[in-house]
């Protein structure tokens, strides 16, 4: 192909691709807008944007990527500050007016404007993604500041608190071992704490968000991913109360500790995923009971009167207390598992603290052993037994909590579907 002839096809692409951007910015930019219009009219308030003007900035954004990547470096960062600089002279006038500023409007703008750049730089999946949230988030700001209600103050404070100490302070602590055995590291210590009360905190949303409507069945799921072992104890107690309800409970308990499975299963994922391969049949296989009990349960004896139990009185898990503990238990389950495989007691010394940690913690004890794992320290047999063997441990501490706790039916239910668990759990340590 002649040179000529190669710039002007040259010059067609690259005018096909920046029209087919300016089109997919706009019509993203218009969506956003739209639904940005709509929230606003909803409240009978004048926005200072709307689908016209959502288009226009994601068309901007387009050419100024557009025009940094061909002609003027830097133009983008320009044009993007320029944009800025707009938006913030708009609020401080309309605050001037004694208005309230609209600072979701502000935010979404800069956001499209970012679109339009993505769009053009070839980065359509991340563009769209970006654009939906932003229209989901603009549309569920009635139910977002209905949700907010349900957290109290010190809900709130703790989430604030955990969030800065973990944002500051994990950044900033040595990532190395002190101590007998080298066996503390602050960083990976308060790593596993952010992972476990991440978990934990979704459970616990959800327990607040739903409240009683959620019904038996939900509530059980939320509170193991909260807490099963507070769960449980929970209900339990309330088995005790309203022995009428005491199917109802036992379903809500078998539910939590399922999850408590689940969620075993997604932090060994999250370590070694190598483990989790050789878990996940083991994990499925001491499912299999409390599944089946509660899909029955739920399908032939489902008590109407459970539709409003309220939620069980669970902790906040981002709570500093309750992430001290965790990271004291961690930290000394780390020591313990690794004082046994250095001082040479082998499989048997991993057992026996395994045996014990389940008791107090699953989660401490999942965490060490699946990064023992994934660091090849520990063998990989092992580590799988181990875990399936704290889920067992903990499973009895459960039961055993129900048979103390809850009422006569509520013991009944518990030995037919915790105590079948444990019978499968002892014979695939058996097996494995």
């Amino acid at each position: 192909m002649p040179y000529k002839r190669r710039i002007l096809f040259s010059q067609f692409v690259n005018d096909d691709i920046l029209l087919r951007s300016l089109i997919i910015s706009a019509s993203l930019g218009a969506l956003i807008g739209l639904v940005r219009q709509w929230e606003d009219q909803q409240e009978n308030d004048r926005s200072l944007a709307g689908m016209r003007t959502f288009a226009l900035w994601g068309m901007m954004g387009v050419a100024s990527a557009f025009l940094q990547q061909e002609h003027f470096p830097y133009f983008f960062i320009t044009a993007f500050g320029a944009v800025a600089l707009y938006l913030a002279v708009s609020q401080l006038g309309a605050i001037r007016e004694g208005k309230t500023p609209g600072f979701t409007t502000f935010t979404v703008a800069l956001l499209t404007f970012i679109v339009g750049g993505l769009v053009y730089l070839g980065s359509m999946r991340v563009a769209v993604v970006l654009a939906v949230a932003m229209i989901i988030l603009i549309a569920s700001k009635e139910e977002i500041h209905g949700w907010t209600k349900h957290f109290t103050q010190k809900d709130i404070r703790s989430a604030l608190v955990f969030a800065a100490i973990t944002g500051i302070v994990l950044p900033l602590v040595p990532n190395k071992g002190y101590g007998p055995l080298q066996a503390f590291n602050p960083f990976a210590t308060w790593l596993m704490v952010v992972l476990i009360s991440g978990l934990g905190f979704v459970g616990y949303v959800l327990m607040r968000l739903l409240g009683a409507r959620a019904g038996i069945a939900v509530t059980g799921l939320a509170g193991g991913l909260a807490s099963s072992t507070a769960a449980t104890i929970a209900f339990s107690r309330r088995s005790a109360d309203s022995p009428k309800l005491s199917s109802s409970f036992a379903l809500a308990i078998v539910l939590a500790c399922t999850v408590m499975l689940g969620r075993v299963a997604v932090v060994v994922a999250m370590l070694d995923f190598s483990l989790f391969m050789a878990l996940l049949p083991w994990l499925v296989v001491l499912a299999l009971p409390g599944s089946l009990y509660a899909a029955w349960t739920w399908r032939f004896r489902r008590n109407p009167e459970a539709a409003q139990i309220e939620t069980p009185d669970i902790s906040n898990p981002l709570s500093l207390s309750m992430a001290f503990k965790f990271a004291a238990i961690y930290a000394v389950v780390v020591y313990l598992v690794k004082a046994v495989t250095t001082y040479g007691t082998g499989g048997s010394g991993i057992y026996w603290v395994t045996f014990i940690s389940g008791l107090t913690d699953m989660d401490a004890i999942t965490l060490s052993l699946s990064q023992m794992s994934g660091k090849g320290s520990l063998l990989q047999s092992i580590a799988a037994k181990a875990i399936i063997l704290a889920a067992v441990s903990n499973t009895l501490l459960k039961l055993a909590f129900a048979l103390a706790a809850g009422s006569r039916d509520l013991r009944r239910e518990m030995l037919a579907s915790l105590g079948v668990t444990l019978l499968i759990g002892v014979i695939a340590l058996l097996v494995m």
